[in-house]
This record gives C-alpha cells, sequence and structure tokens, in this order.
C-alpha cells in the first residue's frame, strides 16, 4: 500500500521550512561578507546552496520519496519499503512487536495525517504521513496481529 498522497504537500513543506533557514544563514553571511570585505564568493556560495536546496528538497525528492514509499502489513509480518537512491526493505515479524502508536506534529495533524511507529527490541520503524483514519485502524490492526502472534509463541 502507499502513503497518503498529502505526504507530498507535507514534504514539500519541511523543504520550504529547511529553505527558511538556509536562506536566514546566507543573509547573515550575506552581511558578513558586505561588513568584513570577505569575497563574494561566499554570497555566490550562499544562494546556489539555496537555489539547490529549493530544487531537491521541495521540487525532486519528496516526489520520489513517495513513489517509493511501500507497506504491506500481513498476518505474520509487516513489510517496509522506502529510500530514494538505495531502495530498502524491511521485514517486521509479528511476533517481534512490542508496541505501536501513532504521531502527529502540528504540520501533519493540519494535513489530517499521522505517522505510525512500530517499536521492537532492537528498533523502530515508521509509516509515515498516513491518513489519520487510515493510521488509527492500521495501529490497532498491528497491535491486535501482534497480540495473536504472541500468544502462538
Amino acid at each position: 500500500m502507499r502513503i497518503s498522497e498529502r505526504a507530498l504537500t507535507v514534504w514539500k513543506l519541511y523543504g520550504w521550512i529547511s529553505a527558511a533557514v538556509t536562506l536566514l544563514i546566507g543573509a547573515g553571511l550575506t552581511t558578513l561578507t558586505l561588513i568584513f570585505d570577505w569575497s563574494i564568493w561566499f554570497i555566490i556560495g550562499s544562494a546556489i546552496a539555496l537555489i539547490l536546496e529549493i530544487v531537491l528538497f521541495v521540487f525532486v525528492l519528496p516526489t520520489l520519496k513517495w513513489k517509493r514509499w511501500r507497506y504491506e502489513v500481513r498476518e505474520e509480518e509487516i513489510e517496509l519499503q522506502h529510500g530514494i537512491f538505495i531502495v530498502t526493505r524491511t521485514l517486521v515479524p509479528m511476533v517481534r512487536v512490542q508496541h505501536v502508536e501513532t504521531e502527529q506534529g502540528p504540520i501533519l495533524r493540519k494535513y489530517r495525517l499521522a505517522t505510525v511507529s512500530i517499536s521492537t527490541a532492537a528498533t523502530l520503524h515508521q509509516i509515515p504521513a498516513l491518513d489519520i483514519n487510515e493510521a488509527d485502524a492500521l495501529r490497532d490492526s498491528i497491535s491486535a496481529l501482534a497480540r495473536v502472534a504472541e500468544d502462538d509463541v
């Protein structure tokens, strides 16, 4: 299954926020360059970094990230696939699931999205940017399947 298409909007917004921080740093560097008569290359480098960041983190990477994100929940395991250049496929056995929770920050809440976090003894796995109703149903489903898998052991 795919994550919500609204994830694209959220990830692009994260890219714009990151670009705003880069813009502030570039403005500070530009000010210091003018005050202390540093090389013009500091200003040019800041502008190039800002442009590259906007192109990559607003226009290119969110779409690639969304196209590659897949998940599937089966009775015995959870399969996750993500990555842009290096695609990672992970199988999480239900018997290893310790707890499942949904998380929402202010931006995800605005777009009615949530992240499902699946904890095992070894690590934390996340399924990002699901519709809030889908995330709650998935959390409950994984929890129930993990209990059944635990009872079978």
